[in-house]
């Protein structure tokens, strides 16, 4: 009787916990990077939690019931038992590899060249390149297409595919943007991708994440996510801009533009 009591308390402080992890899946993510990555999170907590519950209240119960045992007899061998919680421990470790693999096999997560997730966007979306370039202490977002350059901001529109092309100039660096769940290496003289779609606008910070000098901490950035006419309205600003500049430039007409 009271090793069934002790199972029900068990699954019911399962169900508190899984009842209070329950608003973190019910937030909204800013990107569908993001959202992926939460999706897996939720899942694995929703594994995690009850065989904590269920391990700390077994080992509860066993502490309070032999508190005042002197001689212990060992633990006879129970096959049956041992069967169970090795199958049970395997079944948990694929569900947990399965699952892992389908969210890390995501282009969207993990992009590993320039082709990465073409073939998974919609034929009516176009996938917008932006070449990210890291150097001590600042950020460079060029708009190949447009021939745009941005400094240490990132402008991007709201439902539409974007690709970084993240490189670094002169040292390790690392892009980092914790609230979009965006985060990769800048090498130089190697290309490492971002595949991304931001869900909603609003503004994000972006940090290096390698530590790449005295400046480390002063190298910051700034995403901005904003709506479709709002992002062709500012990329149309700045592509004049680029242009009155290049022809008045007696170099290479190569300019910097910030938002």
């Amino acid at each position: 009787m009271k090793g069934k009591r002790v199972a029900l308390l068990a699954l019911f402080a399962a169900a508190l916990a899984a009842m209070a992890i329950e608003p973190a899946a019910a937030q909204s993510a800013d990107t569908t990077t993001e959202r992926l990555i939460w999706d897996l999170n939720n899942q694995l907590l929703y594994i995690a939690v009850p065989i904590t519950v269920l391990v700390e209240a077994i080992l509860f119960y066993t502490v309070w019931k032999y508190r005042n045992n002197e001689s212990p007899l060992p633990t006879k061998e129970n096959r049956r038992l041992e069967i169970t919680w090795t199958v049970a421990t395997a079944v948990i470790l694929l569900f947990v590899g399965v699952a892992s693999y389908q969210v890390l096999a995501e282009p969207y997560v993990t992009a590993t060249s320039a082709d990465s997730g073409v073939d998974t966007v919609a034929e009516d979306e176009e996938v917008m390149e932006v070449q990210v370039t890291a150097q001590k202490y600042n950020w460079q977002f060029y708009y190949p297409e447009q021939d745009v350059t941005s400094a240490n901001t990132l402008v991007i529109p709201e439902e539409q595919p974007v690709r970084l092309n993240i490189t670094s100039k002169d040292w390790l660096h690392a892009f980092h943007v914790p609230s979009m769940g965006l985060k990769s290496d800048a090498f130089p003289g190697q290309s490492n991708y971002i595949l991304t779609k931001a869900t909603d606008t609003g503004e994000h910070q972006l940090y290096c994440a390698e530590y790449c000098g005295a400046g480390h901490s002063q190298m910051l950035g700034t995403v901005e996510v904003r709506s479709q006419d709002e992002f062709r309205t500012w990329m149309n600003e700045n592509s004049e801009s680029a242009d009155m500049s290049a022809n008045e430039s007696t170099g290479n007409g190569t300019s910097a533009i910030s938002p």
